[in-house]
């Protein structure tokens, strides 16, 4: 089990196999060549506490573990866990929450 927290509006995502991510939730496989530039898309494995303001209060992140999620390509910071690849972003980094 992967055990990292991360610090502030960070969220650690595990980017969905390209066959996942092809599929939508009826079934239907998204051909390649339907939008080569579109978002990435990923499972939140955990969230950090929030983003903390200028006055000193905590903002409450968003998005929780096990949402599933678009991000922006670029983004992300990736790293490699025991060959698993991981990502990290900002909260803002996050265009949307998969339903």
């Amino acid at each position: 089990m992967l055990n990292i927290k991360p610090l502030g509006d960070r969220v650690l995502i595990e980017p969905l196999s390209e066959e996942e991510s092809k599929k939508t939730k009826s079934g239907i496989f998204i051909p390649d060549t339907a939008d080569k530039e579109k978002p990435q898309e990923g499972r939140v494995i955990a969230v950090g506490d929030g983003k903390l303001l200028e006055n000193g209060k905590l903002q409450p992140m968003n998005i929780k573990k096990g949402d599933r999620v678009l991000f922006s390509k670029y983004g992300p910071s990736e790293f490699k866990v025991d060959d698993k690849e991981y990502l990290i972003a900002k909260e803002e980094d996050i265009l949307a929450i998969v339903q």
